[in-house]
């Protein structure tokens, strides 16, 4: 709890992957990828609960092994690939509402696939968003690859993909870009309420490195996040 707010953690964690079989529960060094998120989510000096929502009966227990909370299995309509990612939560706050009369102040969604999110990055992130007085605020990191410089194909011919953009003609002059990276979405729970999603006029960036930013989609990223994983424990 942070200035008397309740926050709520959702990790969303689906059993289906078609990039990678299994993913949020696939071994990552000594243990499976969903715990690296929970362990984080648990350390945070804010958050008041940490709940994992799935439909699959095996995900469970390996996120109540790790310490969270599974009080419901998701229904299968809302594990689809389809399935936008914001009703997992909205089913969340339905649930909780309904069934113990709880509806947190904020709402803080973390997803699996960023194991390299630390709880300082999710606290930092809480208090940028509160002292700021914010609807939302969501992790963001800067883009290695600028929309200035970037071309698509008409009429089997390059054009500019920005329109009647700048022309830099070196990389350090290009102005900084950024991109989601899917570590951290955070919002007013009445505000998500309202609109049904993370951004608004009133919408924080939270800026990560490179490093803390590796959101694991494919088998490569899975082997990229092995190394660094390698590399941090021959550090220590």
């Amino acid at each position: 709890m942070i200035a008397n707010k309740s926050i709520l953690a959702i990790i969303p964690a689906r059993g289906g992957s078609k990039g990678i079989p299994r993913k949020n529960i696939k071994m990552l060094d000594n243990k499976p990828l969903i715990a690296y998120t929970i362990e984080e989510a648990k350390k945070s000096k804010y958050i008041d609960r940490v709940i994992v929502s799935t439909e699959d009966n095996e995900i469970a227990e390996i996120a109540k092994k790790y310490g969270a909370e599974v009080p419901f299995l998701r229904p299968e309509e809302l594990s689809k690939d389809d399935t936008p990612g914001i009703e997992p939560i909205i089913h969340c706050l339905d649930w909780f509402e309904e069934s113990q009369n709880f509806t947190p102040e904020y709402i803080i969604c973390l997803q699996c696939t960023s194991p390299f999110r630390k709880s300082e990055h999710i606290d930092e992130a809480i208090e940028k968003l509160i002292n700021n007085d914010g609807d939302s605020i969501v992790s963001i990191c800067e883009s290695e690859i600028s929309p200035f410089w970037m071309k698509k194909i008409e009429n089997n011919k390059m054009v500019d993909f920005l329109e009647k953009s700048e022309f830099y003609a070196r990389r350090q002059d290009v102005p900084k870009v950024y991109q989601l990276n899917g570590a951290i979405y955070i919002t007013n729970t009445k505000v998500l309420r309202e609109i049904r999603n993370w951004y608004t006029d009133n919408t924080l960036p939270y800026i990560m490195n490179k490093e803390s930013s590796l959101d694991i989609d494919d088998i490569l990223d899975f082997k990229f996040a092995e190394v660094l994983i390698k590399e941090k424990n021959n550090v220590r």
